[in-house]
């Protein structure tokens, strides 16, 4: 494992709702002080926990993410974010997160299946 991980909405998604994966997951989460949330993972995150479990839960994970490395998007990450979307064809959300782990020098903890072979990628693909 990198010393550093960011932990994607995907995974950090089945560790809240305790599935099978999700209970796999966590014990790949790093502890707090080498998780980074990128803020658009919190943007993702809280959009989520509103919408399925409701604002208080929501105010207890984001609060939760606050104790971790949270790394906002700034004019470095962004463009790098550009390079890797046009390399990978990612997502915007996707390619931020990809490129805060890169600039961060962590891998990315997943089960995005967008991010399938990607360099320094823990990738936990969903069962279909």
């Amino acid at each position: 494992m990198a010393s550093q991980r960011v932990v994607d909405t995907s995974a950090w998604i089945e560790w809240l709702t305790a599935s099978a994966l999700g209970q796999k997951l966590g014990k790949q989460f790093p502890d707090k002080s080498r998780c980074i949330v990128p803020t658009i993972v919190q943007l993702e995150l809280s959009k989520w926990l509103v919408r399925e479990v409701g604002e208080d839960q929501a105010d207890q994970v984001i609060a939760f993410t606050q104790k971790c490395v949270v790394v906002a998007l700034d004019t470095t990450i962004a463009l790098l974010a550009a390079d890797l979307q046009r390399q990978h064809k990612l997502a915007t959300a996707d390619a931020i997160v990809y490129a805060t782990a890169q600039h961060m020098g962590g891998d990315l903890l997943t089960c995005d299946a967008h991010f399938e072979g990607l360099p320094d990628v823990a990738l936990f693909p969903k069962s279909a």
